[in-house]
C-alpha cells in the first residue's frame, strides 16, 4: 500500500515543473516514503529513486528520507542484505538531493544521538557530509557549521585516560578523531591551493582556525598520550595533535607564531576577532599547544633554535599558570610536566631576583603550593617544587640587590609589621595561625641566610626586640591556648560519655551545639595547629642559638 501511495504521488508530480511543487506534495512524499522504509519495501524504494524520470522529484523531496534511512543503518538488528540496500539508497540520496537541505538534515542527525551512539552516527555521516559540502558554493559558512556541530557532539564523549581505555575506545572518541582529520583535510588543501586571498578564502581559514583551537582544548587538553615507543606510533591522540598542528601551519598560523602570541590583551587573526569569553577559552588551547610541543615534542623541530631556555621558561610560565588553575588531575599533571620540562632546561641558581617582578613567577609557585596541599599527584609536584627552588639564585639576592627595602632599617620597619602579635600573649592563635606561620617561616629564612657578623638585614641588631615582642609572647600564648583546648577536650569527652550535645568555645566565641565526636575532631585539629606552630617556633629558636653560638666562637677565636 505504501509503495502504491508513493508511486501515485510521484506520478502526479512528474507532470509538474519544479517550482510548482506544493507543500502538500512534500508532506505526502515524506509520509509515503517513510512507510515504505518501515514496512521493508526497500527494493521498490530503491527502484523509484534510481528511475531517471524521478530525478527532479528526488532532488527536491528525497532529503526527507535521509533521516529514516540513517536510523535504519544505525540499528544493529537490521539484516545484512537489508543494510546493503539501505546504503545504496543513502548514497543515491546524497548524490541526487539538494545539498543545502541535505547539509541541515545530516547535521540534525549528528546532533540527535547520545552516549555511544554519538560516535556511530559521526563515523557513518562524515563522508556523506564531506561530499555534500563540496557541492556548496558558500563553503566557509557550511564548514564552520559542520565542524562546530561535530565538535559539540565529540566534546560530550568521555576522554579515555589509560592505555587500555585508549585501545578499547569504548565510546569511539579515538576513531572519531582520526575520521575528523580525514574529513577536514580536503578543506585545508583547498585553502593551500587557493592562491587568491579572497574574502571567502580568508573566512574559510578562520573557520578552520576556530576548529583547531577547539580541538586543542577538547579532547587534547585532557587527553593522555602513550609513551613514545612502538605503541606511540599508534597513539590516536598524538596523531590527532600532530595533524591539528600541521593544519595550523597549512592555513598560515605555524605554532611558534601562535604560542608566542599568548598574553596579549586582544588577539585578532585575519577577520576572526575573539570576544572576552572566547579569549579566556583560548588560553586553554594555547596552554595545550605549548604542552604538545615542549613536553610531547610534537613538531618541536620547527621551533627557532636561538631561543634561550630562560626565555622559554618565562614564556611557558603563563601556560603553566593556566594548567594549575584547573581542577582536573590530568590537566594539572600536564602543568607540572611542562614546568618540570622548562626548569630542566636551565642551570641551577640562574633565576635572579628580577624574575620575581614578573607576575607568573609568583602565581605559579602559589598554584604549585595549592596543588601540593589540596590534590597531590604522587610526588611529582614536590619534585617540581624542589627543581624550582634550585633554579632560584637566593644568594645572588643578598650579593647584588641594592634595594634598600631588603636590608637594614627599612627591612626592620617592615618586620615590625609582621613579627608581632596583635594582642600579645592573648592573641587568638587559631584565628591568626596562617599569619603566624608565615611570619615564623620568614624569620627562619632570614636567620638561615644572614649571619650575625654580616648582619646585612639588620635582623641581629633587633633580635632582642623580636624575642620580647614576638617569640616570648608566642610561647606564652601557645601554652595558654593548649591548656584551654585540652580542657575543652576533657569536657567534650565527658559529654560524649553522657551522649549530650554541648557547645565549645573557639576563638572567644561559643560554637553551635554539635555531636561530641565532631567536637573532638575540631578540638584535636586546633591542638595539631598549635603543635605545628610550636615546632616551627622551636626550630627558629634553635637556629638563632646555633648562629649566635657560632658567632661567639668565631669572635673568641679571633681574640
Amino acid at each position: 500500500m505504501a509503495v502504491e501511495e508513493l508511486q501515485s504521488i510521484i506520478k502526479r508530480c512528474q507532470i509538474l515543473e519544479e517550482q510548482d511543487f506544493k507543500e502538500e506534495d512534500f508532506g505526502l512524499f515524506q509520509l509515503a516514503g517513510q512507510r515504505c522504509i518501515e514496512e521493508g519495501h526497500t527494493d521498490q524504494l530503491l527502484e523509484i529513486i534510481q528511475n531517471e524520470k524521478n530525478k527532479v522529484i528526488i532532488k527536491n523531496m528525497g532529503w526527507n528520507l535521509v533521516g529514516p534511512v540513517v536510523r535504519c543503518l544505525l540499528c544493529k538488528n537490521k539484516e545484512d542484505n537489508k543494510r546493503k540496500v539501505y546504503f545504496l539508497i543513502f548514497d543515491l540520496l546524497v548524490k541526487l538531493c539538494n545539498p543545502k537541505e541535505l547539509l541541515l538534515g545530516l547535521l540534525e542527525l549528528i546532533e540527535e544521538p547520545s552516549g555511544k551512539q554519538i560516535s556511530r552516527s559521526i563515523l557513518l555521516l562524515l563522508q556523506p557530509l564531506q561530499t555534500v559540502i563540496q557541492k556548496l558554493h558558500n563553503k566557509a559558512y557550511s564548514i564552520g557549521l559542520a565542524l562546530s556541530t561535530l565538535w559539540n557532539q565529540l566534546s560530550l564523549l568521555p576522554v579515555p585516560y589509560s592505555k587500555e581505555q585508549i585501545q578499547m575506545d569504548d565510546y569511539g572518541l579515538c576513531q572519531c578523531c582520526k575520521a575528523l582529520i580525514e574529513f577536514t583535510k580536503p578543506f585545508v588543501e583547498e585553502v593551500i591551493d587557493n592562491k587568491e586571498n579572497s574574502l571567502e578564502n580568508e573566512k574559510l581559514k578562520d573557520e578552520l582556525l576556530k576548529f583547531c583551537f577547539k580541538s586543542l582544548k577538547c579532547p587534547l587538553l585532557t587527553a593522555q598520550f602513550l609513551e613514545q615507543s612502538e605503541e606511540g606510533g599508534n597513539d590516536p591522540f598524538r596523531y590527532f595533535a600532530s595533524e591539528i598542528i600541521a593544519f595550523l601551519s597549512a592555513i598560515g598560523h605555524p605554532f611558534p607564531k601562535m604560542i608566542f602570541n599568548h598574553g596579549r590583551k586582544k588577539r585578532t587573526w585575519n577577520y576572526l576577532e575573539f570576544e572576552e569569553e572566547e579569549d579566556k577559552q583560548l588560553a586553554d588551547s594555547m596552554a595545550s599547544l605549548a604542552y604538545l610541543v615542549f613536553v610531547q615534542g610534537i613538531c618541536i623541530d620547527q621551533l627557532p633554535m636561538v631561543l634561550s631556555p630562560l626565555y622559554l621558561l618565562q614564556f611557558n610560565m603563563g601556560h603553566i599558570e593556566v594548567f594549575l588553575k584547573r581542577t582536573e588531575e590530568s590537566v594539572i599533571s600536564k602543568g607540572l610536566e611542562l614546568l618540570e620540562n622548562s626548569l630542566l632546561r636551565i642551570e641551577d641558581n640562574s633565576l635572579l631576583y628580577q624574575y620575581l617582578e614578573i607576575k607568573t613567577f609568583l602565581t605559579v609557585p602559589q598554584g604549585l603550593v595549592k596543588v601540593m596541599t589540596l590534590c597531590p599527584i604522587e610526588t611529582l609536584e614536590v619534585q617540581v617544587w624542589m627543581y624550582y627552588m634550585h633554579k632560584m639564585d637566593s644568594d645572588e639576592v643578598w650579593r647584588t640587590c641594592n634595594n634598600k627595602w631588603f636590608t637594614g632599617p627599612q627591612l626592620i620597619s617592615l618586620l615590625d609589621l609582621v613579627l608581632f602579635l596583635p594582642e600579645g600573649a592573648e592573641t587568638d592563635l587559631l584565628q591568626n595561625s596562617d599569619r603566624i606561620m608565615a611570619s615564623l617561616n620568614l624569620l627562619r629564612y632570614l636567620v638561615i641566610k644572614d649571619n650575625e657578623n654580616d648582619n646585612q638585614t639588620g635582623l641581629w641588631t633587633e633580635l632582642g626586640n623580636i624575642e620580647n615582642n614576638f617569640l616570648k609572647p608566642l610561647h606564652i600564648g601557645l601554652n595558654m591556648s593548649k591548656a584551654h583546648y585540652e580542657a575543652e577536650i576533657k569536657n567534650s569527652q565527658e559529654a560524649q560519655k553522657s551522649k549530650d550535645l554541648c557547645s565549645i568555645t573557639v576563638g572567644g566565641e561559643e560554637s553551635p551545639n554539635m555531636p561530641p565526636e565532631m567536637q573532638l575532631k575540631v578540638l584535636h585539629s586546633a591542638l595539631f595547629t598549635f603543635d605545628l606552630i610550636e615546632s616551627v617556633l622551636a626550630r627558629v629558636e634553635e637556629l638563632i642559638e646555633i648562629k649566635t653560638k657560632s658567632t661567639s666562637e668565631e669572635n673568641i677565636g679571633i681574640k
